[in-house]
């Protein structure tokens, strides 16, 4: 088998097509919760915290250069920064998509243990069951 027909069978099993699939709606949603952290949920946040910006709070690793009242004043003078407000937002969005996930499994594994609960009907005995269960019943007589 050549290496691209190997390959094309790899790439088009199911398990594949479903993985990028996942992948790429997760790569979505992920932008989805970012953007509600950063755009709606730290402004009120923020708000009630004194007017702080989280996207602002950062320490300027070169001091001397100046005091730096922003973020991006400190990126275009070019010093170093440890962005602990973006850190705070990025720990928000990771919370809430494991939350989102953890609901979905949660959803998923009560659909499994709703469909492990319905009755299995017995299945119809093969031909050798039934011979021997009339061989047992006429050893019985």
């Amino acid at each position: 088998m050549s290496m691209v027909q190997e390959f094309k069978q790899f790439a088009m099993k199911g398990n594949v097509m479903d993985m990028a699939i996942g992948i790429i709606i997760g790569g979505a949603f992920g932008k989805i919760v970012s953007s509600l952290v950063t755009d709606v949920m730290m402004p009120p946040i923020g708000k009630l915290m004194g007017g702080v910006d989280f996207s602002n709070l950062f320490v300027a690793l070169d001091p001397a250069k100046g005091p730096f009242k922003t973020l991006a004043e400190a990126k275009a003078a070019g010093v170093a920064t440890i962005n602990y407000g973006l850190f705070i937002n990025t720990i928000i969005d990771f919370v809430i998509v494991a939350f989102a996930i953890f609901l979905m499994v949660k959803g998923m594994n009560a659909l499994h243990r709703h469909e492990a609960a319905k009755p299995v009907p017995p299945a119809e005995p093969t031909e050798d069951v039934k011979l021997l269960t009339e061989i047992r019943d006429l050893l019985k007589k």
